[in-house]
């Protein structure tokens, strides 16, 4: 009985990392042909889109992923995930969280729209910056 909690934290890690290994697995049932033909549609889906629409599309799921959330959004997100990976709940480790992650996503995000649109298209990158001000 003392060590219940520790246990089902271990069964709920292994289920965990069980899931993520039967998933990622499954892409390799898939075919070579058919991973490069959804491959191509999306490029040419992706690239066949003006700039503006390009530039709205981040800046949309930039603002519903990071920006605009609530905190009690992301201290449901950060708790249930905790939960899942069989943590106990801990206010401070996830209020800290809440502070910390959406800044981290928003950091990465903007150095990937940097990195690789400006390099893609760098009319875009200027429609970004003047449809964020």
């Amino acid at each position: 009985m003392p060590n219940e909690d520790h246990i089902h934290m271990i069964l709920h890690l292994s289920t965990n990392i069980t899931s993520f290994i039967i998933l990622s697995g499954g892409k390799y049932t898939i075919s070579a042909i058919k991973l490069a033909t959804l491959n191509s549609w999306v490029q040419e889906f992706l690239y066949n889109l003006s700039d503006t629409i390009k530039a709205f599309s981040i800046l949309l799921l930039a603002n519903l992923c990071i920006k605009f959330h609530s905190p009690h959004g992301w201290e449901l997100m950060i708790g249930y995930v905790l939960k899942d990976f069989g943590f106990a709940q801990n206010d401070q480790i996830i209020s800290s969280l809440v502070y910390t992650f959406p800044v981290i996503l928003d950091t990465i995000f903007k150095y990937w729209i940097f990195r690789y649109l400006n390099r893609i298209s760098p009319s875009l990158v200027v429609i970004y910056h003047s449809m964020n001000d």
